[in-house]
């Protein structure tokens, strides 16, 4: 420990001031003056430390994970689990979410147009249910994601991994050219003309995957296809179009490995088809975690306990000898709650009960207040800022399908309807005395300037009266009439009266929320909109395969899955391939050059022109008003001051890099009222 006294500054003037000369004065009275003694009355220490140092609870995570298999869970809550108990062949640098490193690939190499990557893979690496893995392993689990054709694989590998175009006409998401190396080790054409024939010999290959079998060895090796194993440690990826960001791309889960043998003992591999089991209970990777018991279903789990995997290939590395992601856990047990109500979340991190919590900016004080030891540490001791990165977008869409929101001007009556100063001030927190958020214009996000409004188009003005006027025009236009609150009717009185319209929401529904659904529907009320809340699950949200089925209105979000707002963000949010559970488009805009140009944009090497093709898609969007745009929110985190290494990175956190480090406080209170705080790091308080 470093002790440091402040002394008080008198003594700059005794060293400083000369008084002039005078004739020598009496000797003064000798008076004696007793100094009160200043003494210690009481010596308290303090250790702040895990109940158990064998199990981190994380409380923060509010709603549930819609599924455990990575080529089917798609939400951002998924992360944590996929993070750590599933592996791709690069990852994040820890925070440097630019930059790749290892993970089971030990290195690559990338054709000078980015369109081929050869990747060297680690050697000695096993899943948890024991099966090796290899190059063969790498073809079966990107083919096996594709043809599944869920959200991670037809999101995230259009137009690289697969042809988008076919998809469209076929209905199949197909890895480019393996039709054609069916053909070529069956002699059978009909695998190139017929893609319903291809798609399900591809799955039958999948489901009863012996690599030992000469006629898979013979397609896994065909040279002009997606995925090509070059040998046993040595894998090839060709994409469709050059992309210099694909590294960043494999490095989610939809780029994780699993094991063949164990997939198809347990439901094999369909196309366009989730596999139930794995949704349930996942299945075993590589990484330094293993789930260990699951409660719940999909969409509606309560409590996901992993464990820390012995056998994991990183145990057996020298400490600090692997990138901070690889490393193998340091805490045995992760217990995962979720859907924890508000009061849970705040007692709970209070009692030392959970490691990790989350409460909405207003409520920061309440959970502060609570924890006992704001009296000694101040609050970003447990509140972890951790940045707007990465930065995505939360809205509320409006279905371009479904009545009355497939009138323009509805939606247009909407944007205006909105008073968003106050969406805003629902992340301001009192303790910090700041708002966590910020306002935007969609679909991009500021953080991705200047690849955001390029044209600055003016946000969406809270204007109730021109809101009544653009829903008066809907009214006449889309048949329907309504009552504003004072009376006045609006619209086609002759037509239908306008409904309550649902918003669907996924629960448990936070304060923060449950605040801005309320400012959203009084909003819409007094220009004459009846709004209702409708609750569903994660699992319900993974059903909406049509706009049909989709709700009419969704209050949802989307962040890039990795950091290129292009591709990741304006063609999932706009593009009606990415309609309902294939992406973001919850609205399922579709418009034919937004469609054309949010596909083509990432793949254009100029970034004028890039620019160019932006403003049109902004403009478009802007005028078509298929969301609400709400407030971005900073990231953070609450958590326990004896949790170290907690490392953000664009997949947010990652368990195995978290250990504990006790903090002991020594309290030291003296007889004057001056109590000092040491801090076992050396830091001093005085209060």
């Amino acid at each position: 420990m470093v002790i440091i006294v402040v002394i008080a500054l008198g003594a700059y003037f005794a060293v400083t001031y000369h008084p002039k000369p005078t004739a020598p004065s009496p000797p003064p009275t000798t008076t004696n003056v007793t100094k009160p003694t200043v003494t210690v009355v009481s010596n308290q220490t303090i250790t702040l430390a895990p109940p158990n140092p064998n199990e981190l609870v994380d409380i923060s995570v509010t709603i549930s994970p819609d599924y455990l298999d990575p080529a089917t869970g798609f939400y951002e809550v998924d992360t944590p689990i996929f993070d750590v108990v599933y592996q791709e062949l690069v990852i994040w640098n820890g925070s440097d979410y630019m930059h790749v490193v290892p993970m089971l690939a030990t290195n690559w190499t990338i054709s000078p147009d980015y369109k081929h990557y050869i990747f060297t893979l680690r050697q000695g690496v096993y899943f948890t249910d024991g099966e090796p893995f290899n190059a063969t392993v790498v073809w079966f689990s990107f083919y096996r994601t594709i043809i599944m054709g869920q959200g991670p694989g037809v999101s995230n590998y259009p137009k690289l991994l697969f042809s988008y175009t076919k998809y469209l006409e076929t209905g199949y998401a197909i890895p480019w050219g393996v039709c054609h190396a069916l053909t070529n080790v069956t002699g059978n054409p009909a695998y190139i003309s017929n893609a319903t024939l291809c798609a399900y010999a591809l799955a039958n290959v999948l489901s009863n995957f012996n690599v030992n079998n000469a006629t898979i060895q013979k397609l896994m090796t065909y040279p002009n296809q997606a995925v090509v194993v070059l040998g046993p440690y040595e894998v090839e990826i060709n994409l469709i179009h050059p992309y210099m960001y694909f590294l960043l791309d494999i490095s989610n889960a939809w780029g994780a490995v699993v094991p063949p043998a164990y997939v198809d003992a347990h439901g094999g591999v369909q196309p366009n088809t989730p596999n139930s089991y794995l949704d349930q209970y996942g299945a075993p990777g590589t990484g330094p975690y293993e789930i260990e018991s699951v409660s719940g279903t999909p969409g509606e789990f309560t409590e996901i306990v992993l464990k820390a995997n012995p056998n994991y290939w990183g145990n057996s590395y020298p400490s600090g000898s692997l990138p901070v992601l690889d490393q193998p856990a340091h805490i045995q047990i992760i217990d995962i709650k979720y859907t924890m109500s508000h009061t849970d979340r705040v007692e709970l991190f209070a009692s030392n009960e959970a490691q990790i919590s989350y409460v909405s900016p207003p409520f920061l004080d309440q959970i502060y207040t609570a924890w006992p030891y704001n009296k000694y540490l101040p609050p970003q001791s447990i509140i972890r800022l951790l940045g707007y990165q990465p930065a995505g977008v939360l809205f509320i869409s409006m279905n371009v399908y479904e009545w009355p929101t497939n009138c323009t001007d509805f939606r247009l009556a909407v944007v205006h309807a909105v008073n968003y100063t106050a969406l805003l001030y629902t992340y301001y927190s009192p303790l910090l005395n700041t708002t966590l958020a910020e306002l935007y214009l969609g679909p991009s996000n500021p953080a991705y300037i200047p690849f955001y409004n390029p044209d600055n188009l003016p946000m969406y003005s809270y204007d109730p009266n021109l809101a009544i006027e653009y829903l008066n025009k809907s009214g006449w236009e889309c048949n329907f009439y309504t009552v504003l609150p004072n009376g006045t009717t609006i619209g086609n009185p002759n037509g239908q009266k306008l409904p309550a319209i649902p918003i669907a929401v996924i629960p448990p529904i936070t304060p923060l929320v449950e605040e801005q659904l309320e400012i959203i529907t009084q909003d819409l009320s007094q220009i004459g909109i009846p709004t209702s809340i409708e609750y569903v699950t994660t699992a319900e949200s993974g059903t909406w395969y049509n706009p049909q089925i989709t709700p009419t209105m969704v209050d949802l979000g989307w962040y890039p899955d990795w950091p290129d707002p292009l591709f990741q963000l304006l063609f999932p949010v706009l593009n009606v391939i990415e309609g309902g559970v294939y992406g973001a488009n919850e609205a399922w805009f579709n418009n034919t050059v937004v469609n054309n140009l949010t596909l083509t944009m990432p793949f254009v090497t100029n970034e004028t022109e890039q620019l160019q093709m932006l403003a049109e898609v902004y403009n478009i969007t802007y005028w078509q008003a298929p969301y609400i745009w709400l407030p971005w929110p900073i990231n953070y985190l609450i958590v326990q001051p004896y949790v170290k290494g907690v490392v953000w990175t664009w997949d947010e956190y990652f368990y195995n890099t978290m250990y504990y480090q006790p903090i002991t406080l020594y309290v030291i209170t003296y007889s004057n009222g001056t109590q000092v705080i040491q801090y076992s790091n050396g830091t001093i308080a005085n209060t």
